[in-house]
């Protein structure tokens, strides 16, 4: 493992938490947190930490501004504010990523770019992001500007290009509102085909501008291969994979299971999830735009008729603020055999544990992965089985 310097940028950043501290000390007390919350459910196993964890950030984003000087910034916000810390290279992100980034910000003034001023609304060039395909190596850039109109874009395309000739695609997002979210509703391609392409635990994925694709794909692979070891899944079961996103837990499980159904809210995604079925050639696997906690009521009620509905593996993967209790009785409900919990954050993972166990699921095992070195956050999969 590579030693890095220390970050000039850890005091005013906030992003790495565990900045200066030895990895191996990192995973410990990670190790132990996860032991003191859900200790008492099941046994853990130890931390399935990184080789080289660093630049494993594959999605990178940068904030765009000028300083008093008129000095073109680019980096991240300063943790619980709008104020941006330049950063030119950081130690968690894909370094071509990082490089991209700062051409663009060398190429603006010749391009006549202005940067984007949250104040008072002027200037066109709010963020950038990059997203590189961990496998195919296929780079997208996102611009995302104050307004439709970008100055002979085709040239600057071109000159970053002749810079980066490992671009394979380039779009042109606006986001015209007074928010704090980087990426706006419109979007137009102006370069290549819009989308990059990924290998993950043997299948590909589709991944435009807004998919949510894990960032650290080593790890991903890592969780994702628990997820699907600890569902133990038989050639008849039939599964769900709820908040599926594009799909990829369900694609990757659809290999050993009988019939996959993925839920998912977000309509983009869904059609997303379709289209990487079918990139893989799967055909046990349907997907639908609902919400999960309905969709298995649903099911459920279905099940009283038919006992063929039934479910017997559900996959679950819920955001940092854990599931609610809607949604896991929607579980209880349709009564899976087996749950699997990945889960991002471990405090809501032991209510939500001790919600399970009160109506008749029994924690087997955990296992914490690393999904993030050098920061505070740690993943975690749990198996859960039916006993009432």
């Amino acid at each position: 493992m590579e030693k890095l310097e220390k970050c000039p940028y850890s005091k005013k950043c906030g992003g790495c938490t565990y900045q200066g501290v030895a990895y191996e000390k990192q995973l410990k007390e990670k190790q132990e947190l996860v032991e003191k919350l859900i200790g008492g459910f099941c046994k853990v196993h130890p931390i399935i930490g990184m080789k080289e964890p660093y630049n494993y950030r594959n999605k990178v984003h940068a904030a765009f501004g000028i300083t008093r000087r008129g000095e073109i910034i680019s980096g991240v916000y300063r943790e619980g504010t709008h104020d941006i810390v330049p950063v030119d290279m950081c130690q968690i992100e894909d370094k071509k990523a990082d490089e991209i980034i700062q051409d663009i910000k060398g190429m603006l003034r010749s391009f006549k770019i202005k940067t984007y001023d949250e104040d008072t609304g002027y200037g066109l060039l709010r963020h950038v992001m990059v997203r590189r395909g961990f496998k195919s190596g296929e780079i997208m850039v996102v611009l995302v500007l104050g307004s439709p109109i970008m100055p002979s874009k085709n040239n600057f395309v071109k000159a970053l290009r002749k810079k980066h000739p490992e671009i394979t695609t380039v779009i042109v997002n606006v986001n015209d509102k007074k928010t704090s979210m980087v990426l706006g509703d419109k979007e137009s391609v102006i370069y290549g085909k819009g989308y990059i392409s990924d290998e993950l635990c043997g299948c590909k994925f589709k991944i435009s501008s807004k998919s949510f694709y894990q960032v650290n794909p080593v790890q991903t692979e890592v969780l994702y291969n628990k997820a699907i070891e600890f569902a133990e899944l038989k050639a008849k079961d039939r599964v769900l994979d709820a908040y599926c996103g594009i799909g990829t837990i369900g694609i990757i499980a659809s290999k050993k299971a009988g019939q996959v159904i993925g839920v998912e809210l977000n309509k983009a995604a869904v059609r997303d999830a379709i289209t990487n079925a079918k990139i893989n050639g799967i055909n046990n696997i349907r997907f639908f735009a609902e919400d999960a906690g309905q969709f298995m009521l649903k099911t459920s009620a279905k099940m009283l008729e038919d006992k063929d509905a039934g479910i017997d593996v559900v996959f679950m993967d819920p955001p940092r603020a854990g599931s609610d209790e809607n949604f896991m009785s929607s579980v209880v409900k349709l009564a899976p055999k087996k749950v699997v919990y990945v889960s991002c954050n471990p405090e809501t993972l032991a209510r939500d544990l001790k919600y399970f166990k009160k109506h008749g699921y029994e924690a087997m095992k955990a296992v914490p992965v690393d999904m993030f070195p050098h920061t505070a956050h740690v993943e975690c999969v749990v198996a859960l089985r039916r006993v009432k």
